[in-house]
Formats: C-alpha cells, sequence, structure tokens
C-alpha cells in the first residue's frame, strides 16, 4: 500500500505551540519540547512511506525546510495548511495526498511520543482490513487517523478541542457505514502533568 503520513504540524514559535505546557515551564522550553516531540514522530515514519508536512502559518515554509529539513526524509512534501477550523485542514490534508499518489494517508500532529514505528505498522496493517484506523487520545480526541478515502463528514460538525472528539468521529463514521479499527488509546504531551507522565519513565527523553 502506497501510504503517506501527513503531518500536522506548527512553526515551533515561543508563545505560538505548546501553550498550555508553557504556562508550567515558559514558552521558551515549550517550544523545544515541542520541536523535539516532532523531531521524534518524523524519526518513526516507516522509511518506505512518503512524508508530507501541512504547516502553520503559511508563510512559515522556510522556517519549516530549515528546522525540518535534516531529519524529515529527502523527499518530504510541505505544504502550508489552508484557513479554517481544525476539521477543515486536517481534510485539506486527507483530499490534497489522495489526489497525489497515495492510497493511504495517517494524520499526525508531533504530540504523542508512544507513536512509534510499530504503531504505525500495525495501523498500515489494520488499514488493509478497514476504511479508517482511528488511535484514540486520553482526554477525548484522537492523535491518529488513518483514511483510504475522502470522507468529509468525518471532519464535519465536531467539537475540536474537547472531550467529544472521538465520539462525535465514530457516531459520523457509524452513519455513513465505516468500518473503523480503534487502536488502543495514547496520551498527547499538552500539559505538564502529560509531560511528566511521558518523561518521567526512565526510557524517555525529551
Amino acid at each position: 500500500m502506497n501510504v503517506t503520513a501527513a503531518l500536522m504540524l506548527k512553526a515551533p514559535r515561543p508563545g505560538m505551540v505548546k501553550t498550555r505546557l508553557a504556562l508550567d515551564v515558559g514558552a521558551e522550553q515549550a517550544a523545544a519540547i515541542y520541536r523535539s516531540l516532532a523531531e521524534n514522530q518524523i524519526r518513526q515514519i516507516p522509511a518506505d512511506w512518503r512524508c508530507a508536512i501541512h504547516f502553520a502559518p503559511q508563510e512559515a515554509e522556510d522556517e519549516m525546510r530549515a528546522w525540518l529539513g535534516p531529519i524529515a526524509p529527502a523527499q518530504t512534501i510541505y505544504r502550508p495548511q489552508p484557513e479554517g477550523d481544525l476539521g477543515a485542514r486536517m481534510r485539506h490534508a486527507v483530499q490534497t495526498e489522495l489526489a497525489t499518489s497515495a492510497e493511504a494517508v495517517v494524520l499526525l500532529g508531533g504530540d504523542c511520543p508512544d507513536i512509534n514505528t510499530a504503531v504505525l505498522r500495525d495501523v498500515e496493517a489494520r488499514l488493509s482490513k478497514a476504511d479508517a484506523v482511528i488511535a484514540p487520545a486520553s482526554d477525548g480526541g484522537y492523535v491518529l487517523l488513518a483514511l483510504k478515502s475522502d470522507y468529509p463528514e468525518l471532519f464535519e460538525d465536531i467539537a475540536w478541542s474537547t472531550a467529544e472528539v472521538l465520539t462525535q468521529t465514530l457516531a459520523s463514521a457509524h452513519t455513513r457505514g465505516l468500518s473503523v479499527s480503534i487502536t488502543e488509546t495514547f496520551q498527547d504531551v499538552d500539559d505538564i502533568k502529560s509531560f511528566q507522565h511521558h518523561y518521567s519513565r526512565s526510557d524517555a527523553t525529551p
């Protein structure tokens, strides 16, 4: 299967990323943590997958290339995110990648240290038997969504950034009659509690 990992990333500017975490560690450190998380996520993408960085703000392409160029695969594509809510931006990423040779798109952020290569390979295997694969987040959202076709309903009328995101997305998929494979639940690093949860472990470093 020709898979594209579409990473929804922001330019790592202090005060613009990880703002909840910044309340406890400061804007500069929060931005450094964000950079580390995103870099780790890119390193976990399977070697035979294509990588596309969908970035915000729209004028940040040079900044994103300077940051991620030494880390990302050589053929990585950089695309600005359009205006609109998270759903509109994620749907645009799915549509764009499916229109440019991808047979499947795996939407990712850069916030979950536990989404490693083994997890992504499992997602790929699950996607061969399902219309969609979702990795739930412990806060009621999801950390990964994989699709083989554009299903706009999955991105419409969703209360983004609330505990209802996963429930509403699954309800939308059920209404459409889609088969959904659900992985184990993961935790994003969004605040000091989740940061400490991940990085108090001896096998994890920020």
